[in-house]
């Protein structure tokens, strides 16, 4: 069935850039090229015709191919299926009808339909293509799978060609993963570590086709080729904002079973968009190729992107979106789905260049129109009094568009009264007959428009790429876990929001439009279509912040966010006190994950707290270096400290290592942070300790049977956890009870049973270590959501 195509007349040369991992790409011989799901939608619309490119692009650069459409189906059933898609495949305009019909029957010929179900499936594979080389005395060059089937398939597919069907003498092997790359920041992980079992990873090409797109991949060298123009304006003082929306008119019949797993923030903004903003923000790289400077500088991003929490997204969801769930899931007519079909996030990044500037993330389903791009909007520096359609008083912006709306075709547009950018030669070309059209507010007259000489399709763009070896274009596995760290919150404090119900196009109308007050984002209307039915279960509204008692002491109680807002509240309203009577404020400050949402809301609203005069101390610390992740004051930094401006020298972490050596008694680490407190903290009485509560009843590193009476006469001291790693760092309770103010956070439903038995023990420090916290002059208030207190 397989013949030689061409003789192999010249090693394929493909200019590799630093970094690409592309070792063995241009080998020479024959290449086997294996799309599993080759039947499938994807593969229809784009594989095969982005592989039947590829094969008329490389026909006579040395390399002969096989191509298999692989899948779960019996060979009999598919193979009639398969080549009626091969059919379809079409040529560029260059190419004449007489070649084209040639091209196209060799491509038929080259290719068949292989069931790929079992490891026995893969091994036949295997020796099939061993057999077709030795009977046709060919090298072979390499084995390319593209795995276009649902992600919890990968690592087991990974595991079968890495045991059944690799190349024994040398020839290269890339394996390309769609998305998604997991569901949330563990899900990633667990899959990254299965593959990575399996796969080298210089093999392996996470696809995201939005970096094939020819205007997204333009994005750094344009900055690059125009840095004279605009490295004097790309920062706060002149940008007032960045938008990347992606509206879409068509609803997702037919996709719900996958649609309803991930909504719209993992569908397309944790990859396309936080890809694009990465472009938009990331300092441009010295070698734009250098894959290894490209991943460094957004990781730099990432790690300067201020966390995402329920205040700087709002969510929606398309009126007939529960009707089609219910249809395609089986669902009865009560159930309610709060998957959002549409979202729009606020982001900001911590770093003198961007600080201040909002960074907004906008995407839909049944919107009122289809458009793609990203548009950086500059600061009107001109009032103009009467002229005010003189070019000077129009918009300043620059629009990189990715296609359809009014402009169907992909453009980057620089507004005239801003700069006129230098042109990527051999690539694209400057547009100067202009339709009778308008981009984002401007006739496309008042820009310069550029557009590429030959437009090509995003997958066939990525296809070159990966049997090229340039992996500049795909997803690393720090860049996946990256993001996913910054959406993962974000998608947790939405999972039991209630959508807005939108009615779909044009009926939108202004439901959609919001609005930005300082770091948060909300709809600038209040009003809300949506019926009793779609709300599902009883609202929280009639909950409000309530204060009673709690074992004889205050409590404040509401649910997690306002009672979060309120602890931050009466946090700042101490300092303030504080800060007028003494001139500073010392706050001690527990580890854990229960304070990650106060310390979220310290860092996003509370703007004027009088940070230069706090104090920061440590209740607790793991005897782990500063740096690791399990550190308490790794998670403070992260989480508060480097998003606020506090001196470095009010922040006062446990020195857990001294000596090169963690915890050692004779080293004096305890004895250290003791003196350093009496030094500074005025009779040794912090102004406010905020505290958690363990399952067990511990709190700060105090823990049952730790003999709570004989920790008064010490300030500082080591303990020992049940739990790794069990060596702590603490302030005693003869600390925490000096206190002028103590705070114990409980929130959670799995601290209900602790609060219910808190409720009704007696003191006892021995067994509740928690019940020794009495402040001797100060006041103790117990902070507890409605998820703890009545489960």
């Amino acid at each position: 069935m397989f013949v030689t195509v061409f003789l192999l007349l010249v090693a394929l040369c493909s200019q590799m850039g630093n970094g690409d991992g592309g070792e063995g790409a241009q080998r020479p011989g024959h290449v086997s090229v294996i799309i599993v799901g080759g039947t499938g939608d994807l593969a229809k619309k784009y594989l095969w015709q982005g592989f039947f490119e590829l094969y008329v692009n490389r026909v006579s650069g040395g390399n002969t191919f096989s191509f298999y459409g692989g899948g779960l189906s019996p060979a009999e059933k598919a193979t009639p299926v398969l080549f009626e898609i091969l059919k379809a495949v079409s040529c560029s305009k260059d190419v004449s009808p007489e070649r084209c019909a040639l091209l196209k029957e060799q491509f038929l010929r080259l290719s068949q339909y292989r069931q790929l179900k079992t490891q026995e499936d893969y091994q036949d594979l295997a020796k099939h293509i061993k057999k077709q080389l030795q009977e046709e005395g060919m090298t072979e060059a390499g084995r390319l799978f593209y795995l276009s089937v649902p992600a919890f398939t990968y690592a087991d597919i990974a595991e079968k060609i890495n045991s059944s069907c690799r190349s024994a003498n040398g020839a290269w092997l890339k394996v390309v993963l769609e998305k998604p790359f997991g569901h949330d920041f563990r899900s990633a992980q667990v899959l990254a570590s299965q593959l990575g079992s399996s796969l080298k990873d210089e093999e392996m090409y996470r696809i995201d086709h939005y970096l094939g797109k020819q205007v997204v991949s333009n994005i750094l060298p344009f900055r690059i080729k125009n840095r004279k123009f605009l490295d004097p304006i790309w920062n706060k003082h002149h940008i007032e904002r960045v938008e990347i929306v992606l509206k879409e008119t068509l609803d997702v019949k037919g996709r719900i079973p996958f649609y309803d797993q991930y909504g719209v923030i993992r569908d397309v903004m944790q990859n396309h968009m936080t890809e694009v903003m990465m472009m938009l923000t990331i300092k441009p790289p010295m070698n734009v190729s250098s894959r290894e400077e490209v991943l460094q500088n957004k990781l730099q991003i990432f790690s300067s992107l201020l966390p995402l929490g329920k205040n700087q997204a709002v969510i929606g969801q398309y009126r007939a979106y529960k009707t089609e769930v219910q249809q395609e899931l089986n669902k009865t007519k009560d159930h309610v789905s709060l998957t959002p079909t549409f979202a729009a996030v606020l982001a900001h990044i911590d770093e003198a260049r961007y600080e201040g500037v909002p960074i907004l993330l906008i995407s839909g389903k049944m919107l009122d129109e289809r458009v793609g791009y990203a548009r950086v909007l500059f600061k009107s520096d001109i009032f103009c009094l009467q002229n005010h359609n003189s070019v000077h008083c129009k918009p300043k912006q620059i629009v990189f568009y990715f296609g359809h709306g009014s402009l169907k075709d992909p453009a980057i547009l620089v507004s005239k009264n801003l700069f006129k950018p230098a042109v990527t030669e051999n690539e694209w070309k400057e547009v100067t007959e202009h339709p009778d059209v308008s981009v984002l507010g401007l006739p496309i007259s008042d820009y310069y428009v550029q557009t590429p000489i030959e437009q090509r399709e995003a997958y066939a763009e990525l296809i070159s790429h990966i049997f090229a070896g340039r992996k500049n274009n795909f997803i690393s596995t720090e860049n996946l876990l990256a993001s996913w760290a910054l959406w993962t919150p974000l998608l947790s404090s939405l999972a039991s929001s209630f959508p807005r119900i939108y009615p779909g196009g044009a009926d939108n109308g202004g439901l959609l439009d919001i609005l930005l007050k300082g770091k948060d984002i909300s709809y600038n209307s209040r009003a809300v279509i949506i019926s009793p039915d779609q709300m599902g279960g009883s609202s929280t509204n009639g909950f409000q912040v309530m204060q009673g008692k709690f074992r004889s002491a205050d409590m404040v109680s509401a649910w997690a966010e306002e009672l979060v807002e309120r602890l931050a509240a009466d946090m700042q309203e101490a300092a303030e006190a504080a800060v007028r009577e003494e001139g500073v404020f010392h706050l001690a400050l527990s580890g854990g994950s229960t304070p990650l949402a106060l310390f979220h809301r310290l860092s996003q609203h509370h703007f004027s707290f009088p940070w230069r005069r706090t104090h920061v101390w440590m209740v607790d610390e793991r005897c782990v270096p500063l740096t690791e992740l399990e550190s308490n004051f790794r998670s403070l930094h992260d989480h508060l400290l480097q998003h606020v401006r506090i001196p470095y020298y009010n922040i006062h972490p446990m020195p857990v290592q001294l000596n090169q050596r963690l915890c050692v008694e004779e080293d004096g680490g305890a004895l250290m942070y003791e003196r350093e407190l009496g030094k500074s903290v005025n009779d040794t009485s912090f102004h406010f300790v905020m505290l958690g509560v363990g399952y067990d009843g511990h709190t700060a590193s105090l823990f049952p049977g730790g003999k709570a009476n004989e920790l008064n006469e010490s300030l500082v001291v080591l303990t020992e956890s049940p739990v790794k790693p069990h060596q702590r760092m603490s302030l005693t309770f003869g600390a925490i009870n000096r206190a002028r103010r103590v705070a114990l956070l409980v929130m959670g439903k799995g601290k209900h049973e602790l609060i219910t038995q808190l409720s009704r023990v007696k003191d006892n420090p021995d067994k509740w270590p928690i019940t020794a916290v009495k402040p001797v002059k100060g006041r103790l208030v117990w902070y507890i959501d409605y998820d703890a207190l009545i489960g």
